[in-house]
């Protein structure tokens, strides 16, 4: 398979590896871009993968919470500028849209839209004379841009839930805390949201270990081991060292192990436990679901 300019820029946008290394990594690789990127980090060229599928960079990102903090909402839309992105219009356009997936009770969890989705063909809340789409569609032809629904997420809980939404409308958090509601709760759900936006150390994959897939596990497991050989330990000696860098990995990765992004010398996890304990009642994390503009 003949590797292009285009898919050695988009290894490199990935792993930071130089332009040569990843040319090389897709040849040996016959153009498989993950294969490629898991090679340039077994030989220790790349430090990690980014994992940022890039897209429309532009337009608003717009969450919606319940004055009882049962119901919150989330979604993105995006246009070609940030001339549209910041149009009263467009912004008007992003908060109904808001508004509607609230409403929405079949919405649980994250779904993903699109140009061609299924959820474009939903009765549109304040007309059901019209679907998703074709107000999406109608913005799009006003506007002179391809306008996009590109994914909305919705949390209805007996708990509470939380949000965070950056200034700019560039990155957005929803989370559920399970468990109870009043201030604390609402506040632990707010602290959340805060954390899971800022992304610090890396983006949390999930609230803690159950939540994170065997299979990237061992993927994970099989680079490192790599990585141990490639810089000249013995096998039996790089299987061992092995084992430290997967709980390293899962207190990264994991959200309650994690340092807490207001205060680094106590984990999320023990936030909780704290708020928790306070509230008088056995509060914890649900879910969360992130969206920042241009990456998956």
């Amino acid at each position: 398979m003949a590797v292009t300019a285009k898919d050695v820029a988009e290894l490199r946008a990935r792993t930071g590896a130089g332009m040569m290394d990843c040319k090389k990594a897709l040849e040996e690789s016959n153009g498989d871009m993950e294969a490629a990127a898991d090679l340039l980090r077994k030989k220790g060229i790349a430090k990690a993968d980014k994992r940022a599928d890039r897209a429309a960079s532009e337009g608003q990102i717009v969450t919606w919470t319940s004055p009882d903090g049962a119901v919150a909402a989330m979604i993105e839309v995006n246009c070609e500028t940030d001339f549209v992105g910041r149009n009263d219009e467009f912004i008007a356009l992003s908060k109904q849209l808001v508004e509607h997936v609230a409403k929405d009770s079949a919405v649980d969890g994250l779904v993903a839209v699109g140009a061609e989705g299924a959820y474009l063909g939903t009765p549109w809340y304040a007309d059901k004379s019209q679907t998703v789409g074709e107000i999406v569609k109608a913005a799009s032809a006003k506007t002179g841009e391809k306008v996009e629904l590109r994914r909305v997420a919705r949390f209805q809980t007996t708990g509470t839930v939380g949000s965070y939404l950056h200034f700019n409308g560039k990155a957005g958090v929803i989370a559920e805390i399970a468990g109870g509601k009043g201030p604390q709760a609402e506040q632990l759900g707010k602290h959340v949201a805060e954390h899971v936006a800022a992304g610090v150390p890396t983006v949390a994959i999930a609230v803690d270990k159950d939540g994170v897939s065997a299979e990237f596990i061992e993927r994970e497991r099989q680079i490192f081991i790599a990585q141990a050989i490639e810089s000249g330990k013995p096998e039996a000696i790089a299987q061992k060292m092995v084992d430290g860098r997967i709980q390293k990995l899962y207190s990264e990765i994991t959200l309650l192990g994690q340092p807490w992004v207001r205060d680094d010398k106590q984990t999320v996890g023990d936030l909780v436990k704290a708020t928790a304990k306070e509230a008088g009642a056995p509060l914890a994390v649900k879910r969360f679901v992130r969206f920042k503009m241009g990456e998956s």
